[in-house]
């Protein structure tokens, strides 16, 4: 294979290493119904059981670490053989807590993949991080959009506790990314001080995480809270998993077209109008009743999911000299806001209903444009780079 082709095989089979992992990862939210019912919890327990998976992730900055200096390959590699086995092992669990370990466990082999994975892929992008992140990002979202429709499927065919069959699939893709990259390195080459550049960090990162704690009211609502807003509503449990899937599509078309957008007019202007465009689809989502839902859904997957992949852009955009390590806070930050929100929202939820929860968390959603101004500006990161 001619080495320019390789870049795009690397970012190509890491997707698919991530379509994989975030297949499994898609579990829990549609079985959350029953669960609830089996488990006899609410919704704020249920915001807990879900929080406790993103629980490993004040580890990022370690593991990133670690990825900027001995590489990254076996974390890459192996990720989805245990978040397959984990995952697929929710139905034997006989209480809260042992899910709650099982979901733990997942959430520690999560936290090694999506800390290391996405430097290696705007690495091996060069100046077309937007386009490269877009592929990887198209991935998870291919993942997260089967992996609802596929689990309702096990459980009607096996039964909840039969599902553990489906962990196969994610040993085998490990097996193949083993044998394809058994002689790359997968490994990123940091310049410059990480103890020098702290200060970079804490200027970006402060600011950042106002903005997601913002956006982070408006996804978790919809990733996690869905099915059970739409089983309450009276929609089959299918139904639910469908809007899933339909929200997490939707959000590819929106990663694939917006994330290269973002390369042409810039990651802050197609951020801010993609929050705006997701606030006001809310109250028109509530309106809305059956498959009505379901054209304001991809527009909501669309524009509202898809903003990942450009604030992952917009950081690595930013420490090009530590780029995992840059990434795994990013991811850090991103994991403790949808912890806290899942709470939040779920408290809300119990408290005032959860169509009353959509609403305030669209409207917490449009703080994150005034809060994307604390940001420093591209300007000023060129302007460090030549100092550099």
């Amino acid at each position: 294979m001619k080495s320019s082709q390789r870049p795009i095989r690397e970012i190509i089979s890491i997707a698919a290493g991530h379509l994989t992992h975030d297949f499994y990862s898609a579990f829990l939210a549609p079985l959350l119904p029953t669960i609830m019912d089996s488990l006899a919890i609410n919704l704020t327990t249920a915001g807990i059981l879900t929080s406790i998976a993103q629980i490993p992730s004040i580890l990022n900055p370690l593991v990133g670490y670690l990825a900027d200096k001995k590489g990254a390959k076996y974390f890459v590699i192996f990720a989805p053989a245990l978040t397959a086995t984990f995952m697929s092992s929710i139905g034997l669990a006989f209480s809260f807590t042992s899910l709650a370990v099982l979901l733990f466990l997942s959430g520690i082999s999560s936290t090694f993949f999506h800390a290391s994975s996405p430097s290696l892929v705007a690495s091996a992008s060069k100046d077309r991080k937007g386009f490269g992140l877009s592929l990887f990002m198209a991935g998870g979202g291919i993942g997260r959009s089967l992996g609802p429709v596929i689990i309702v499927w096990a459980v009607g065919l096996w039964g909840l506790p039969g599902i553990y069959r489906l962990m196969f699939i994610g040993w085998a893709v490990s097996i193949v990314l083993l044998i394809q990259f058994r002689k790359t390195s997968l490994r990123l080459e940091p310049s410059g001080s990480l103890r020098g550049d702290f200060h970079l960090f804490r200027k970006f990162f402060l600011p950042l995480a106002l903005v997601l704690i913002f956006r982070s009211a408006l996804i978790t609502s919809l990733s996690t809270y869905l099915p059970v807003f739409m089983v309450s509503s009276g929609a089959p449990l299918w139904l639910a998993g469908a809007s899933l899937s339909i929200l997490e599509i939707a959000g590819v078309s929106g990663a694939l077209l917006l994330g290269p957008a973002s390369d042409r007019i810039g990651r802050t202007r197609v951020i801010n109008v993609s929050m705006v465009v997701s606030a006001a689809l809310i109250p028109i989502l509530l309106g809305v009743e059956s498959w009505l839902a379901f054209p304001i859904l991809a527009l909501l997957g669309f524009f509202s999911i898809s903003t990942g992949t450009i604030f992952m852009a917009l950081v690595q955009d930013n420490f090009q000299d530590h780029p995992a390590t840059g990434n795994s806070i990013f991811i850090l930050i991103s994991f403790l806001s949808n912890a806290l929100m899942l709470v939040v929202i779920g408290f809300l939820g119990d408290r005032l209903g959860l169509r009353t929860a959509y609403l305030i968390s669209a409207g917490t959603s449009l703080l994150s444009i005034p809060a994307m101004k604390l940001l420093p500006s591209q300007h000023s990161q060129d302007h460090i780079e030549r100092i550099r």
